[in-house]
């Protein structure tokens, strides 16, 4: 603790920008990205407001088991068939990938083709198994 003590003193200037690159990176990715929502509240959002399932993944993946009619355009090929989602424009989107990390850019591109109201799931497929909430699988 003496010898971090004794960098942070001798190093001054260089702690100041690297807190100020942090909190920088952090609020950009706050304003950019959207909200991020638990599975529970995906299930009130699916079941009061009929927000829309977009499954992110591969095909091969969204096989082996989604979320009851999740619709499966995979993050590869979302710019191009952005379209097939133009008639829920006025629904929730809740945005699915395998561990939550991909949803955040398909997320951010829905955003941009003008849908108000995106989410992303917190965790993911994975975190939906981990709440042993159901899944379809072919």
């Amino acid at each position: 603790m003496e010898q971090f003590i004794e960098f942070v003193g001798n190093n001054l200037a260089l702690v100041i920008m690297w807190v100020v690159t942090l909190v920088a990176i952090i609020i950009y990715h706050q304003r950019t990205s959207a909200s991020s929502v638990g599975p529970q509240q995906a299930v009130l959002l699916i079941n009061r407001q009929n927000a829309v399932v977009v499954d992110v993944r591969d095909k091969k993946e969204f096989d082996t088991g989604h979320i009851v009619e999740s619709i499966n355009i995979p993050l590869a090929k979302l710019k191009q068939r952005i379209t097939e989602l133009k008639k829920h424009q006025q629904k929730p989107l809740v945005v699915v990938c395998k561990l939550g990390q991909q949803s955040g850019d398909a997320a951010k591109t829905l955003q941009e083709a003008g849908h108000a109201e995106v989410y992303r799931l917190a965790g993911g497929v994975t975190e939906w198994k981990a709440q042993s909430l159901p899944l379809v699988q072919k």
